[in-house]
């Protein structure tokens, strides 16, 4: 059916079409069963201007990460973020090089073979070659020579005195003497390739 004429001054005071969900003459008004404000709509969806703010946590619209929040490309860790000395490391044992390690390995087994091999007097030549080789280049090789040195020159010195006096006591002092080189010289070469200073007992500083 057709809807009969309204009469003058009761319809739309504008020019626009009638509101086709407003029953009553008054467009703008609420319709009765219009949910109280708050409440959610239909098909259980909240009103307009209902929804919570977003929180921090959640992504914006899209699905994209906040700015700054990709990865480097590659896979890559950032700047700075490598290890200090790179993945490969030092030679280890606070030497700045293999070549070090090695003179500093020189001073103290070369010590112990020279007294071994010399019986006694020879045990400060090893140190002495380390010293001068490659002392002067290098702090650590320096120190640890040093210390081989003048552990090394005292009992080279006692075994040297010791050799004439042990024809009459049948080497015994002597022995001991080389056994002392010997014992400690290893030991000091251990510590050393392990990267550890040792410090010799029964030394004398002949050398700073």
């Amino acid at each position: 059916m057709t809807e009969p004429p309204r009469p003058p001054g009761s319809g739309d005071p504008g020019n626009y079409p009638p509101d086709p969900t407003s029953p009553g003459p008054y467009p703008s008004a609420e319709p009765p069963t219009a949910p109280l404000s708050g409440a959610p709509g239909p098909a259980g969806y909240p009103p307009a201007g209902g929804y919570p703010p977003p929180t921090g946590d959640q992504p914006p619209s899209g699905g994209y990460p906040p700015a700054g929040g990709y990865p480097p490309p590659g896979g890559y860790p950032p700047p700075g973020g490598y290890p200090a000395g790179g993945a490969y490391g030092s030679p280890g044992g606070g030497y700045a090089n293999n070549e070090d390690k090695t003179w500093a390995l020189v001073a103290h087994f070369g010590g112990a073979l020279g007294a071994l091999v010399s019986f006694g007097p020879l045990g400060f030549v090893a140190p002495l070659i380390a010293y001068l080789a490659r002392g002067q280049q290098s702090p650590t090789v320096r120190a640890q020579a040093l210390a081989a040195l003048n552990f090394q020159i005292l009992w080279s010195i006692i075994a040297f005195v010791l050799l004439f006096v042990s024809w009459c006591l049948l080497f015994l002092p002597s022995i001991a003497v080389v056994v002392i080189q010997i014992l400690f010289g290893i030991i000091a070469g251990m510590k050393a390739n392990e990267g550890t200073p040792y410090r010799y007992p029964m030394t004398a500083n002949f050398i700073k």
